[in-house]
């Protein structure tokens, strides 16, 4: 039963592999091969030459050197004994040089084998595990972007990203008659009403944020920022993106002012809160496809680089903060990431 059991592993593992171990089992007897017949028929041979003298010529074997019996078996038996004994050395050693090529092939087959399965393994683990794990932040990356695309429940058509009046007010705003500016005619504009109108209106009833925002209005580059910030708002909100729903991670003052000194790259990367993977996704594909998207993006990122410098030379950590609260800020955060300006 074992003996078959071990058969039928042997054959599993040559299925495995392609190639036939050798069969390592020298229980059974080996036939006998050249050497050891020409020795046993020279021993035969010699019997038969002692019969033979002793019958044909028996005077000569009673003579007096071959008379005695020990004699006789000495001559009869010793050279067929010494021939049995190189038969038997000779045979000895025919079966450990079969053993050990046996044992030699048996060896190189185990190598080809342990060969072969370290290269199916390479093959099976190729390309590398970074090569995969790029593979797989690129499926994600897709699946998010697709995920993003048919699963944004937040986009409803009846939702504005600001009040209708708010936008109205924007629309509205002008300049005087004769052509003088509004700016001229208005005091400065505080930094409480700078950063509500940059919020804009919470709602159509907001009087003190509608106050803001016309006077925000009445500042030339104020007025800038705030067009440009509608601008993408609402091109945001046609993706399902408001920014009321976005939650980013704060950035100490101290931050913001190295971005309004100049700073960029991974020195300010925390201004880049947000972290709404869909809001990311939607919003890079949108940029890479739509070309007024873009335009309105990059035009709004450089309004804010320049008001925020303006904005930081007399601003509070605590007015910064809340600055960086405000939508209009939410949307640089969005934006800026997607735009790369803090890689």
């Amino acid at each position: 039963m074992t003996s078959d059991s071990t058969d039928r592993d042997k054959s599993a593992a040559a299925r495995q592999t392609g190639m036939a171990l050798p069969d390592l089992d020298s229980s059974a007897r080996a036939p006998l091969g050249l050497p050891e017949v020409v020795t046993l028929a020279l021993g035969a041979l010699w019997a038969l030459g002692v019969v033979a003298f002793y019958v044909l010529a028996p005077e000569a074997a009673m003579s007096t050197e071959w008379n005695a019996p020990l004699v006789r078996v000495l001559a009869v038996m010793m050279p067929v004994l010494m021939l049995v004994v190189a038969a038997i050395a000779l045979r000895a050693s025919r079966v450990m040089r079969e053993e050990t090529e046996r044992l030699h092939a048996a060896i190189s087959s185990l190598r080809h084998m342990y060969l072969a399965h370290s290269q199916a393994a390479a093959v099976v683990s190729e390309p590398s595990v970074t090569k995969k794990l790029e593979e797989i932040a690129e499926t994600a990356r897709k699946t998010e972007t697709v995920l993003a695309t048919f699963q944004t429940s937040r986009r409803s058509p009846e939702r504005l990203a600001i009040p209708s009046k708010a936008m109205e007010a924007v629309a509205d705003q002008g300049t005087l008659q004769l052509g003088t500016p509004a700016e001229e005619m208005s005091p400065p504009l505080s930094n409480e009403h700078f950063i509500r109108a940059l919020n804009f209106p919470e709602t159509s009833e907001d009087e003190e944020g509608f106050v803001s925002l016309r006077l925000a209005l009445k500042d030339r580059h104020t007025a800038q920022v705030i067009r440009a910030a509608q601008d993408v708002l609402t091109l945001l909100s046609q993706e399902g993106i408001y920014m009321d729903d976005l939650r980013p991670d704060r950035a100490r003052p101290d931050i913001w002012r190295q971005f309004a000194h100049g700073a960029r790259g991974r020195a300010v990367a925390a201004l880049g809160g947000i972290r709404d993977r869909s809001s990311l996704a939607l919003s890079s594909a949108r940029m890479r496809q739509d070309p007024i998207f873009r335009d309105s993006a990059h035009h709004f990122l450089r309004r804010f680089d320049q008001m925020f410098t303006r904005f930081e030379a007399d601003a509070s950590d605590a007015e910064i903060s809340a600055l960086s609260d405000t939508r209009t800020a939410r949307a640089f955060m969005l934006l800026g990431r997607v735009a790369g300006t803090f890689d």
